[in-house]
């Protein structure tokens, strides 16, 4: 679709409102699309410049169960008939009126390829604020990436947000792993010390068979409940996104000499460059041993095999503010501070 028309999905009864024609941009186009409610979203009709990250995906987009339809941005290079650039949005994600991306996933907010003119991301971001306007959305809230998955388009994508007079809601901070350096190394001394108390205590880091995961879930939630915390999604949700991507969802443990699990954690593989891990857990009866040392000695193992770059270990982030003791814990495991940043934007502005 050009900027300004309208299409309408084969089989779907939503249409995208016509929206002001915008002056021309000679050699890009926005291409925009709508699903409704139940229906997976659109994907590009040109192919992509760059690998989406799992999230990203339409496939994975299909099964954010959020109960709303869903609008697509393609931005495209004419002259090299490519998509260099993607934004999926909720129609009500975050409540009447107000339009959100991700639905549900850890972030949404807009992919791009290197090299895209600020000028072009302006026109995507334009069709989609004036497209989800005609929807009837009041506000759009985006959450990004965090700025170690790709710095440059993280950077360049807040300077325009910025420009477009887009506040930030939120700035997390976010920590990660380099697989390129050396764990132990860069691991505090009482994180080393744990570490070595681990390994002499008999703890074996492994890899375990996706057939075992209603047991892995059930042992992670329990180690929630334990620390007051519930896990974000049901065994149901996560054995459907096992099912869907086999490759990127991975189980990691650590067990003691007798077999039992010491710490657990589901691991994604988010891009091609990142592992994310999602799903850390311990029980409080193994305090003393600090089996998540160990555990995140083994991600870091597995992305270096790999050939990954980022072992992503997520935000600390309370209702009540940043979780200072747990951001201190990633610290002491060496690893590197990264910026997450979510928007927020009223749409008559």
């Amino acid at each position: 679709m050009r900027t300004g028309q309208c299409r309408t999905l084969p089989g779907s009864s939503d249409s995208v409102k016509a929206i002001p024609h915008l002056p021309s941009l000679p050699g890009w186009a926005v291409y925009a699309a709508a699903a409704p409610a139940g229906q997976p979203p659109a994907g590009p009709r040109r192919p992509l410049a760059f690998a989406p990250w799992l999230y990203l995906e339409p496939a994975h987009q299909a099964l954010q169960a959020h109960g709303q339809p869903v609008h697509s941005f393609f931005l495209e290079s004419e002259a090299e008939n490519i998509t260099v650039a993607q934004l999926f949005v909720v129609l009500d994600g975050a409540g009447p009126g107000r339009a959100s991306s991700p639905g549900q996933a850890p972030f949404g907010a807009v992919q791009l390829a290197p090299g895209v003119p600020d000028v072009a991301l302006h026109r995507l971001l334009e069709t989609a604020e004036l497209t989800l306007r005609a929807q009837g959305q009041q506000r759009l809230r985006m959450r990004g990436y965090p700025f170690c998955y790709d710095p440059a388009g993280a950077a360049q994508l807040a300077e325009v947000l910025r420009q477009r007079h887009y506040a930030v809601g939120q700035a997390e901070e976010n920590y990660y792993l380099d697989p390129r350096r050396d764990y132990e190394a860069h691991l505090h001394p009482s994180e080393r010390r744990r570490l070595r108390r681990c390994h002499q205590a008999g703890l074996v880091p492994e890899q375990e068979p996706p057939l075992i995961l209603p047991w892995v879930y059930d042992f992670i939630a329990a180690c929630r409940q334990e620390r007051g915390q519930e896990l974000s999604l049901p065994l149901a949700r996560v054995q459907e996104l096992f099912r869907a991507f086999p490759r990127q969802h991975l189980i990691f443990s650590v067990r003691k000499p007798g077999g039992e699990w010491a710490a657990l954690t589901i691991a994604i593989q988010v891009s091609e460059r990142v592992l994310y891990n999602f799903y850390p857990a311990s029980p409080l009866a193994d305090n003393h041993l600090s089996p998540v040392v160990l555990l995140n000695e083994s991600l870091h193992a597995y992305a270096r095999a790999s050939g990954l770059a980022v072992v992503d270990l997520g935000t600390s982030t309370l209702p009540s503010g940043p979780n200072t003791s747990l951001l201190r814990f990633k610290r002491h495991l060496g690893g590197v501070s990264s910026l997450r940043l979510s928007w927020e934007k009223a749409l008559g502005e």
